[in-house]
């Protein structure tokens, strides 16, 4: 079995048990309105008035004017993970992190230790809680695609389990959008094709599925079925340090995107100062909504002239000397999405020797595919 463990809120939890004056208010990590700052992840509180991360600060402040703006602190974020990562590997060295706040446990070879793997997820829960002072959802399933459905259906503080013969009914009743690979843009072929649940898309057959989606229709028939085939693979080592966000909706503002890169670039250099890095190569990668049948290429030249200004941007973001170098091709960028997913939230990537599959499609919290990304390791680095 396999686990998927998400926490609840991670940076705004943290600043919240750091400084319990804050507990009840809505925290909102991340930049300021008055600095044309976006949002990095907001507390429960902060949520329930609309506020999310990957959204400008400006409309943040719109919608909770009585928000507490923190500023975020990524390196003690990455302490607190350690430590959170030492919990995971007393029960399974199969550990898989995604990001600082979210990671996937193959518990299979630990039941005849620690129980059944739903224990092991309480566990894992109770340990988290009482050590650290913070709140993690865990789901439990056959494969990595349901136990990430399952984390997120009923967060905070989730325990969801799929059992191997209730795949279907656990799946069948989700809407559509819940699988990787549904954006919005294709929830709007879904809807007009009368196809709303995973149920409903379960029922078309492969043949037509591939002859109207190409190579995303099998991709979405194997997911209708809850098949995944992906084992959870153990940190390699680093060839890249990346960034990345994914939004909620799709942005246009450049300024917006503009305060995003530096944000993105300002956290890689963090890490690869820690980590006493240099890089030679930078990637940017920048993705548009799913192409579909009918769904026209943004223009080339558009965005040929938007990536060149990105660059320019982020060597204005100077980056000091390190003692060495990363090796070859190592990329500084920066990774809810769960947003970011991944929770309300930013993801990191590191990127591995091994090329590993990423999460396709949309991230947890509702998190659809955006223009740019934040927590994929495998297509590229930022």
């Amino acid at each position: 079995m396999i686990l998927h463990a998400d926490m609840d809120a991670f940076y705004a939890s943290v600043e919240e048990r750091d400084r319990p004056e804050l507990v009840g208010k809505p925290v909102i990590v991340g930049g300021t309105p008055e600095k044309r700052g976006v949002v990095s992840a907001a507390n429960y509180v902060a949520r329930k008035y609309g506020v999310h991360s990957a959204m400008p600060a400006v409309t943040a402040h719109r919608l909770c004017p009585q928000g507490i703006y923190v500023p975020p602190r990524i390196d003690y974020y990455a302490e607190v993970s350690a430590q959170i990562r030492a919990i995971f590997e007393r029960f399974t060295p199969l550990v898989e992190p995604l990001s600082l706040d979210e990671a996937f446990l193959d518990v299979t070879g630990s039941e005849h230790l620690f129980g059944p793997a739903v224990e092991i997820g309480r566990k894992i829960k109770q340990a988290i809680r009482q050590e650290i002072r913070l709140v993690v959802s865990a789901g439990v399933a056959p494969n990595k695609f349901l136990a990430k459905i399952a984390s997120d259906l009923k967060k905070p503080d989730a325990l969801v389990v799929v059992e191997p013969d209730k795949v279907q009914e656990f799946l069948d009743p989700l809407p559509v959008e819940r699988l990787w690979g549904v954006g919005k843009q294709s929830s709007k072929v879904f809807q007009r094709l009368g196809i709303h649940t995973v149920g409903q898309l379960r029922q078309w057959p492969l043949d037509v599925l591939q002859a109207r989606f190409g190579t995303s229709g099998e991709h979405l028939w194997k997911l209708a079925h809850g098949r995944d085939d992906r084992p959870v693979v153990r940190e390699r080592e680093a060839k890249s340090i990346s960034h990345e966000t994914t939004f909620e909706h799709d942005i246009a503002d450049l300024e917006v995107l503009r305060a995003w890169l530096v944000d993105l670039t300002e956290q890689v250099g963090c890490r690869l100062r820690r980590h006493g890095l240099r890089g030679r190569t930078v990637q940017l990668k920048v993705r548009f909504c799913r192409l579909l049948p009918g769904h026209p290429l943004p223009d080339a030249a558009g965005a040929h002239e938007h990536h060149r200004r990105a660059v320019a941007d982020g060597r204005r973001t100077a980056l000091p000397a390190a003692p060495r170098r990363a090796p070859a091709g190592a990329a500084p960028g920066y990774g809810r999405g769960r947003p970011g997913r991944h929770g309300a939230g930013s993801e990191d990537t590191v990127r591995r020797g091994r090329e590993g599959e990423a999460e396709p499609g949309g991230r947890r919290g509702g998190r659809e595919q955006g223009v740019v990304r934040r927590g994929d390791c495998s297509r590229a680095a930022l």
